[in-house]
């Protein structure tokens, strides 16, 4: 059984939720034909739900996308669809109460930070989409950014640059190192399910990254309070079976899958502090750090990352 404490280490304490949670896999960004997807909401549910995903964000552009799950925990939400010129500032909005409307502004920052205030207002919480599109704008923008905690780091759309240069992890760890309590996630950004693409662009296909929320019950408000405490992790492939953190050392375990191999790296200031081969490690906190993460990769070019654990200074 996946047992986990993901925790945040600050001031030499550690908080963490039931250990009787679930572990849920999910998607917070996807479309339908609804919005420029191209299947209709309940292809699109059918897909995530027979691969094995416990819950789905429906995030067409500007407007809120409902139908019935079949036994699939469906979110409420948007992909609120703002611009300047040759600059696409996109977040998902999670659990919406109703629509936001792109609110404008004059730069990037105040673009952002006018739909993100919007978004809380509306009762729903923000994720920052990928930043490298159009190359759109990068950590300078995101550290000025307000009442946001989440931000995409693996994202299965080909054309959104997330490995850049720079790449979003390392705009992550811009922010983690500068003290921005900041957590990663994945997404699919689907809009293909089964149709061809118009011509000459790549098919942005489901299933390709996700998330992992530890939550106490599979329901809306638990899952998104999980999200907003940093108690899940981002995959494009490895699964993480068993996770502990205590204020003297990190350590977790790998499902094993096919015929991997597994690296562990773990992560402080974006420098690797120390790397393991197989599929457990275990990383001893210092107090030093600021901040550690930990990050899998699989042997077929496939990655998971644990949310930052914040390092309370030893006495």
């Amino acid at each position: 059984m996946l047992r986990t404490a993901i925790a945040a280490l600050l001031l030499g304490m550690m908080t963490t939720s039931s250990l009787e949670a679930r572990w849920l896999k999910g998607n917070t960004h996807t479309h339908t034909l609804r919005s420029d997807g191209d299947a209709e909401p309940e292809a699109v549910v059918r897909w995530y739900r027979e691969h094995g995903y416990d819950f789905l964000v429906i995030t067409d552009h500007d407007k809120i996308t409902t139908l019935d799950g079949g036994g699939m925990l469906l979110i409420p939400g948007e992909e609120v669809t703002d611009k300047l010129p040759k600059k696409p500032l996109h977040l998902c909005a999670l659990g919406l109460k109703s629509v936001v409307t792109p609110q404008g502004g004059a730069t990037p920052v105040e673009v952002l930070q006018h739909d993100i205030d919007a978004v809380r207002e509306a009762g729903g919480i923000p994720v920052i989409n990928h930043p490298n599109f159009y190359w759109a704008f990068g950590a300078e923008e995101l550290g000025q950014l307000k009442n946001v905690s989440m931000v995409e780091i693996a994202s299965g759309h080909p054309l959104v640059n997330m490995d850049g240069p720079p790449s979003v992890e390392s705009m992550w760890d811009v922010l983690l190192t500068n003290g921005k309590r900041v957590y990663g996630v994945g997404v699919d950004d689907a809009h293909h399910y089964g149709l061809e693409p118009p011509k000459g662009e790549l098919l942005a296909r489901p299933g390709q990254a996700w998330i992992v929320v530890r939550a106490e019950k599979a329901e809306q408000a638990a899952i998104l309070a999980a999200m907003e405490r940093g108690d899940f992790y981002a995959s494009t492939g490895p699964s993480i079976e068993t996770y502990d953190v205590t204020p003297e050392m990190i350590a977790l375990t790998i499902k094993q899958t096919y015929q991997n191999r597994y690296r562990v790296q773990f992560v402080s200031r974006g420098k690797v502090l120390q790397e393991t081969v197989g599929t457990s490690a275990t990383y001893r906190i210092r107090g030093d750090e600021g901040y550690v993460r930990a990050k899998v990769l699989d042997s077929n070019g496939k990655a998971a990352w644990m949310q930052p654990v914040f390092a309370a200074v030893k006495q």
